[in-house]
């Protein structure tokens, strides 16, 4: 039996099939990967077709023997959906596609994506881009975000919606594009020097924000 993660798999309920899931840089992907996809669910016997709460794309139950050839078929690497690591970036559609969004969400998720996906932390790191305060992809629980506003980017950090949730704080505003991507490595890089396994939001709540911030940023 393969753990969670090994592989790029999960294992399901029951305990007799996993899922598979690539990776889907901000939820994005081409006519011919998604086709490809649906093809091999079939080819497989897949159980279904789940898009996750970080908008990859499953193939759900599928068997332990089938797995290595799902994985040359896909043609796609394994997201990173369980570990001490950064998940996948959650966007919105941002100015690409969204009438009200105020900043480029699927161009800096993108970069994000490209940078901090799959980076051993401490404990686990989830991050979100909205184009707006509407915040569509959830900022308010996750790790470590961005949203934006006619005056550039909001920092947003702490959040996260576990057992004991918690919103997240605002770390620092209109910041340009480079300004809010060098706050992300900041607090990335104060995080990895953490020594205990918790969420970033457990050391924000012990701090305070303003402690935090002075510590971060300063």
């Amino acid at each position: 039996m393969l753990k969670d993660g090994e592989k790029g798999v999960v294992l399901q309920r029951g305990k007799e099939t996993y899922a598979v899931a690539p990776h889907v840089p901000c939820g994005v992907i081409t006519p011919e990967n998604l086709r490809n996809l649906a093809d091999i669910a079939e080819k497989y016997n897949a159980a279904a077709l789940k898009i996750t709460s970080a908008a990859r794309i499953a193939i759900v139950g599928v068997k332990e023997e089938d797995i290595d050839n799902i994985w040359q078929d896909i043609g796609m690497s394994p997201g990173h959906a369980v570990g001490l690591c950064v998940r996948s970036i959650k966007t919105c559609p941002g100015t690409t596609f969204c009438r009200l969004a105020k900043q480029d969400s699927l161009k800096m998720g993108m970069k994000l994506d490209n940078i901090y996906h799959g980076m051993n932390l401490p404990s686990k790191m989830k991050m979100a881009v909205s184009g707006c305060k509407i915040q569509c992809a959830e900022n308010c629980i996750k790790d470590l975000s961005l949203y934006g506003t006619d005056k550039g980017w909001t920092v947003q950090v702490g959040g996260m919606g576990s057992f004991k949730p918690r919103l997240a704080d605002i770390l620092a505003e209109d910041l340009s594009s480079e300004a809010a991507e060098e706050a992300i490595s900041k607090v990335v890089a104060y995080y990895k020097e953490n020594p205990k396994r918790q969420r970033i939001g457990r050391i924000v709540e012990s701090m305070g924000i303003d402690a935090f911030k002075e510590a971060v940023l300063t």
